[in-house]
Order: C-alpha cells, then sequence, then structure tokens
C-alpha cells in the first residue's frame, strides 16, 4: 500500500482518569493510520464528585493509494 497523503480531522477524547488518557483514547479513534496529532484544546468538568477531562485533536490519517 503506497502513501499518498493525509486526511485532517479533528476528534474529541474523554477520560475520568487523565489528559493523557483522553489524548490516548482520542487518538486511538483514529487507529494505525494515524500520521500525526495535535492538541487543539484541553478542558475539564466537574459533575457531581466526578471530574471528566476533554481534549480536542487535530489528526492527520493516512490515505491508502
Amino acid at each position: 500500500m503506497e502513501h499518498t497523503g493525509c486526511v485532517v480531522t479533528e476528534v474529541t477524547g474523554t477520560s475520568d482518569e487523565s489528559v493523557e488518557e483522553a489524548i490516548r483514547n482520542g487518538v486511538g479513534r483514529a487507529g494505525q493510520s494515524l500520521e500525526w496529532f495535535e492538541v487543539t484544546g484541553v478542558r475539564s468538568t466537574v459533575l457531581a464528585s466526578t471530574e471528566r477531562f476533554q481534549v480536542d485533536l487535530r489528526v492527520g490519517v493516512r490515505m491508502a493509494a
């Protein structure tokens, strides 16, 4: 399979544990075709006593020939 370029899209990863896990969850959605990613936003919400982390990612996914 020849690499011909990337498709760029945005993904939001979430986690109840940490920002790092939210990044891993977001990047995991791009699968094995992930070429690169950029964190474009980080936020945390508190619902009752539970924190939820959200990370916005811009990801480049390889296109196949």
